[in-house]
């Protein structure tokens, strides 16, 4: 599985990127929001989502993990498949849609194309209570920004420590405290020094 691709923007548009990594261009289908994140830039890192079909290999590629993270709960309702996703991810910021489900706003929902008024409730119901999952996960990356430590090394080595077994609460405890202390450590020196702790 591909978690994200880091290389040279080769080709960008509204809903198409290609993205040159170690001389292979992969194509990515993206929303306008991650257009509009990387427009102007000629290299970044693009988190993706591997859609495989009987007669496609597709990518999605996503401006945050935010973004993946509702993709990937917006396709797991029944009738919401992966181009209707990103319809919705084109047509609402990640924060914006958050609002428009965690408040039961179907109408807003229903102003999409494509999306009419049983599937607008389908997405509130199903998901009400799944973005706020989403929005801590906004928070922590805020939270590791504010607080000066390395939101890239945080992350890895929690998701490492949590794939151990550990609770995610716990670890991400373990790993600020870790890199509070010492900033310039790597995701292998922080997960060894968490692995000591917990």
């Amino acid at each position: 599985m591909i978690d994200y691709i880091r290389g040279t923007i080769a080709e960008l548009s509204p809903a198409q990127m290609i993205m040159e990594c170690g001389g292979i261009g992969y194509e990515l289908s993206i929303s306008v929001t991650t257009y509009s994140a990387f427009n102007g830039m000629s290299e970044g890192k693009i988190f993706v989502i591997e859609v495989i079909r009987e007669d496609a290999h597709l990518l999605y590629g996503f401006a945050t993990k935010e973004e993946r993270e509702l993709f990937e709960l917006l396709t797991s309702v029944s009738g919401v498949g992966p181009n209707t996703a990103r319809m919705i991810l084109s047509s609402l910021k990640p924060s914006d849609l958050i609002n428009v489900i965690a408040s039961g706003d179907d109408v807003s929902l229903t102003t999409i194309k494509g999306i009419g008024s049983k599937t607008a409730q389908r997405i509130i119901v199903d998901l009400k209570k799944k973005v706020r999952t989403v929005e801590s996960l906004a928070d922590e990356s805020g939270a590791f920004a504010s607080s000066g430590v390395n939101a890239e090394v945080a992350d890895g080595a929690i998701s490492a420590l949590v794939m151990l077994g550990f609770q995610k609460n716990m670890s991400q405890k373990v790993v600020m405290q870790i890199l509070k202390k010492s900033p310039g450590m790597s995701v292998e020196q922080v997960i060894k020094e968490g692995l000591r702790i917990l």
